[in-house]
């Protein structure tokens, strides 16, 4: 069978849109491209089961709305696999009603809401829950006998008259009981690992790549973020065999940086042996590693360890200065919690990344100027070596939206808008204004001469890094201008 796995450009006056392997989906007005792992993961599988395969994204590839189409038609595909999400879900509709493909749907949107796209366009397929990958590889395997279809498939099922309503059926709920060890090793040349190996922001060294330890985040309670639809469990791969991989990427494609993509980083035990192996094996002279975290869970030892293996960059969520906040989001965290982990953390040598997000609807200005205050204290402190800020957007599918909704606590229905452009949930509080005021401010911190001594103290005389550090501050500040 011929798949391709693509991502047609998404023009916009907006900018470059932030698609693959992303939690919370924005325009940017710099362009950043994230390697997207199950994807790559999927049309591997694939390959490896004797399919042909085709990799096409138009957006990483900055391919023009006719050069893409024209390979998507010169490949001849007998199935088209779309990724989506929720402020592009309605481009990807209109894209399949204007093609004859066979088509499917994969990703968070359409795992909280799979029948408004089955109903909403031509859709053949949607695949629901993160295993997609897994799932993909049944459907195609069972040449598309719904008989021998898994747990997590919807599809639609012929009509008697052309008049007739379309109609759909479902497998049930999916399950997360694939073995993430019996996944091969991604492809890197199949899905054209070179264009995401440079302009990604959180990569100090290139060319780098991504890889994930785990699906998804072992606090997996967040009622905020997209990805807990997806994976509402967690599992690992083991230890031994992504430093496997790891080292195979530095010696096979010269690897500078790795970003591990696992919502949260493996623990206790697992991380142990992580770092003995990396530090074993020398590669902490080859490369750097970069991850995400949560506060609360590592002590000052487990930092030093990981610098000692080669990790870098450490990113983490906080969201708010505010402990309201932090409990109705499920957090499990402290203000407290944050500032220790991040002088821990910035104590041992790595380097900080945090995230904020402003617009919650119980959070008037008094609250806002906390977290301002807190992400400038941090930067000033030298405990946060970069930052970024978002607005609060309520993903179909969280607790948070289902909340929201309930309490017509939401501005606007209309996927669209869902993209960190405006506010949409309801700040009786605050206006938009000064939740993007705050941001800005929030960005501006960076400027304060304490936070550039640290970052002068920290890259010396790299200057491609400051000038890169320059555009993407300038980038988010045009992001979230009036």
């Amino acid at each position: 069978m011929r798949v391709a796995i693509a991502y047609p450009p998404l023009k916009s006056e907006k900018g470059v849109p932030l698609l693959t392997q992303n939690r919370q989906f924005q325009w940017f007005s710099r362009p950043t491209y994230i390697f997207p792992v199950v994807p790559a993961t999927a049309a591997t599988m694939l390959k490896r089961d004797g399919h042909e395969v085709l990799f096409l994204d138009g957006i990483a590839a900055e391919l023009s709305p006719e050069e893409f189409e024209r390979r998507l038609a010169d490949f001849r595909p007998d199935l088209v696999v779309l990724e989506t999400k929720t402020p592009v879900v309605k481009r990807h509709w209109a894209w399949i009603d204007a093609h004859a493909y066979r088509t499917v749907l994969v990703g968070d949107h359409v795992t909280a809401l799979p029948e408004e796209s089955m109903r909403s366009c031509t859709v053949d397929y949607i695949l629901t829950g993160g295993d997609w990958d897994f799932l993909l590889r049944n459907l195609v395997a069972s040449e598309f006998d719904s008989a021998k279809f898994e747990p997590g498939i919807w599809y639609r099922t012929p009509t008697l008259q052309p008049s007739d309503l379309p109609t759909f059926q479902s497998t049930g709920r999916f399950r997360l009981d694939h073995d993430l060890n019996a996944a091969p090793w991604i492809d890197r040349e199949l899905v054209h690992w070179e264009l995401y190996a440079k302009r990604n922001g959180n990569f100090k060294r290139t060319p780098g790549t991504y890889v994930m330890s785990g699906r998804d985040c072992w606090h997996a309670k967040c009622t905020f973020c997209s990805w807990t639809t997806l994976y509402p469990t967690y599992r690992t791969r083991d230890a031994i065999d992504v430093v496997d991989e790891i080292e195979m990427l530095v010696t096979k494609y010269g690897v500078r940086e790795i970003m591990d993509d696992s919502g949260s980083l493996p623990v206790g035990p697992w991380l142990t042996t992580f770092c003995n192996e990396l530090i074993r094996r020398g590669l902490p002279k080859k490369l750097r590693i970069d991850c995400n975290m949560r506060f609360g869970r590592l002590a000052f030892e487990d930092y030093r360890l990981m610098r000692q293996a080669g990790f870098r960059l450490v990113l983490f969520g906080v969201e708010s200065a505010n402990q309201t906040t932090l409990d109705r989001f499920c957090k499990a965290l402290t203000v407290a919690d944050v500032e220790q982990g991040a002088a821990w953390a910035s104590k041992a040598g790595l380097a900080v990344h945090l995230t904020f997000m402003f617009g919650h609807a119980w959070e008037g200005p008094a609250e806002i100027e906390n977290t301002v205050r807190l992400a400038r204290k941090l930067l000033a402190n030298g405990h946060a070596a970069t930052l970024q800020c978002t607005l609060t957007i309520p993903y179909p599918g969280t607790p948070l939206f289902r909340e929201l909704q309930a309490n017509d606590g939401l501005t606007t229905l209309d996927w669209d808008e869902y993209d960190q452009r405006r506010a949409v949930t309801k700040t009786p509080l605050a206006t938009e204004d000064e939740i993007k005021c705050a941001v800005r401010r929030v960005y501006r911190g960076f400027l304060q001469p304490r936070a550039l001594w640290h970052t002068f103290r920290r890259n010396l005389f790299d200057f491609s890094f400051y000038y890169r550090g320059f555009r993407y501050l300038i980038g988010h500040l045009l992001d979230f201008r009036s």
